[in-house]
Formats: structure tokens, sequence, C-alpha cells
């Protein structure tokens, strides 16, 4: 994989048949003014060749990745949170959760993340994007 895939552009990786998931990329998109972020499925070939070349093992993952091409990634709440501070304004607030530790981040995250399809659903197959959504995802 060639880490100029997008140039300029952050890459989200997401659970592509999680309600919750879903839900947060239409609102990533509503929200990313400066045209930032470009979304793939994890469960998506393209989304199984970046996880197993930026070193995350698909097996144990079901979180959001943010995948700066060439740069770096963040996973769980980093996720969340770098992408929170990309989006600007009222979300750049969200940075201050920062202080608390990672761990403890992290296993709030990670409760949300084990009860997801229990809350919110979860769907049969990937979404389809809209014709005009179709050049936000990879």
């Amino acid at each position: 994989m060639q880490d100029n895939l997008l140039k300029n552009k952050k890459i989200i990786l997401f659970d592509g048949v999680c309600n919750l998931c879903n839900g947060a990329v239409q609102f990533i998109i509503k929200n990313d003014k400066k045209d930032i972020f470009r979304f793939v499925a994890l469960q998506s070939e393209l989304g199984i060749e970046i996880s197993n070349y930026i070193g995350v093992d698909q097996k144990k993952i079901d979180s959001i990745i943010l995948y700066n091409p060439g740069v770096a990634y963040y996973y769980k709440s980093s996720a969340v949170l770098e992408i929170a501070k990309n989006l600007g304004g009222f979300y750049n607030l969200m940075f201050v959760f920062k202080i608390f530790p990672e761990k403890f981040r992290n296993y709030v995250y990670d409760y949300i993340a084990k009860n997801r399809y229990k809350w919110y659903g979860k769907k049969e197959s990937c979404m389809i994007p809209t014709p005009e959504l179709k050049a936000k995802f990879l």
C-alpha cells in the first residue's frame, strides 16, 4: 500500500454493518467542512488491506481507526478525539477529554463498542453510499 493513497486526506475505517458507526460516519460527513476525511468499511478488501498495512490485527479490533497516510494512525477513543479536533469549531472542545488517561477513555469506548449492536442494531451488509456521497468512500 502506498502512503500517498490520498494526498491530504485522512481515512476513517469503521464497522460497516454497525448502525452507530454508520450514524457517526453520516455525522462526520455533514460536519467535514474542509473535506478532510474519506471512509472505508473495516470489512472491505481495502479496509483489511489498510489494517494489515498499519499493523492492526482485524481479529482484535472492533474500533474506529483514523489513518493519516504516511504520518500516524489512531484507534478507539484517540481516533474519536482526533476526528473531533479535525472537524474544528465547537468539536475542538471534545479534545478536553484528552486529559483523561487513554486507558480510562478506552474503557468507556470499549463498553459502548461491546454494546453497540444491542443498543443501535446491525445491518445485514455494509451501507451503499448515495451517488453524491460516493466520492467520500474508498
